[in-house]
């Protein structure tokens, strides 16, 4: 099948700020997406009201993020880019859908359950319908492919849940959607401060994000958690090492791994020069992206333009979509 005629869709909540785990694990994959594909790429900010219901950042968030995805080489003429809310017929999809979902199966999410321990105070029905919102998302444009993440896995599955039974009840019209992922292992960027991967939300120090400065990217990695260094010749490394070595994999050059991974091995590899240069590395990674998204978020027609484009096109799915969907469900009465 022409890979141009699959569709694959995906999007990202404009909350918190776009960091080296979103790149690598999300981001990069886009762009090489988006050459070989017929792609969405969505600015969540719906999904984003279930956990933040203060709007009064939102709109420069949105700008933010869109303006990073750019800067990271997703094209606006190559991909559709647009903002959830721009397109109602996701909305009206969302409704249809849950009627399809039980109660049951929802309480049951693990997010779900993770969101209630988070936000005893703010238990909403949108966050309980979360997984069908992103249903809606998802079979709007008909998708097939969707780049998820290890957290998305049950959400995705609902998902092909939830088509199921629309496809069972009214007629085969959505494909299942798969998770996509280039065929390779879903990449984990790790935090700082050797546990687990960088995350929006957890320490913001342990965190590279695509906005830091030369001067804070220099010390967060600086303050990386290392140790006195191995003992012995062909020790082996903590996980808290290898994460530093799998840092150094993603930026830097092979012959300068290579350079201090046969310094560990040997036992002579002394630390701060390492950080060092991860840190120089870094920075020449980092900051053209900064600086093409700043350049971005301060051109307000541009982004417009490309959300007024991205959302027309996005909207034109929607609407051949919906059609076949009310056609399907009997809901065409003239």
């Amino acid at each position: 099948m022409d890979k141009k005629k699959q569709i694959v869709m995906s999007g990202i909540r404009p909350t918190g700020f776009l960091h080296l785990g979103n790149y690598f694990g999300a981001v990069r994959n886009y762009v090489r997406l988006q050459q070989e594909y017929s792609c969405y790429f969505m600015v969540a900010d719906l999904h984003s009201l279930t956990t933040h219901p203060d709007t009064n950042e939102l709109k420069e968030h949105v700008y933010r993020v869109l303006s990073e995805n750019i800067a990271c080489g997703l094209d606006p003429e190559q991909a559709v880019l647009y903002c959830q809310s721009h397109v109602p017929e996701t909305a009206e999809l969302y409704l249809l859908l849950n009627m399809l979902a039980y109660v049951g199966e929802l309480e049951k999410t693990v997010t779900f359950k993770d969101k209630v321990r988070q936000h005893p105070d703010n238990i909403n029905a949108g966050l309980l319908t979360y997984p069908v919102l992103q249903t809606a998302d998802i079979i709007l444009h008909r998708a097939a492919l969707v780049p998820v993440g290890k957290d998305q896995e049950q959400h995705l599955e609902m998902a092909r849940n939830f088509v199921k039974r629309f496809n069972h009840r009214y007629g085969e019209l959505f494909p299942e959607p798969q998770a996509f992922n280039f065929g390779e292992e879903l990449l984990k960027v790790p935090s700082l401060d050797g546990t687990g991967k960088m995350s929006k939300s957890e320490n913001q120090y342990a965190t590279l994000y695509l906005g830091d400065s030369d001067e804070m990217i220099k010390k967060k990695i600086m303050r990386a958690k290392t140790d006195a260094g191995p003992s012995a010749p062909n020790t082996p490394k903590p996980d808290y090492i290898v994460n530093l070595f799998q840092l150094m994999q993603l930026v830097s050059a092979p012959v300068t791994l290579a350079q201090f991974e046969s310094a560990y091995m040997d036992a002579s590899i002394r630390y701060g020069d390492m950080k060092s240069q991860l840190a120089i590395d870094m920075i020449r990674f980092i900051a053209p992206i900064r600086e093409k998204a700043l350049s971005l978020q301060q051109d307000k027609d541009r982004l417009q333009r490309v959300m007024r484009q991205g959302a027309e096109k996005a909207r034109e799915s929607a609407a051949r979509t919906l059609q076949l969907v009310k056609d399907s469900m009997g809901l065409n009465y003239y």
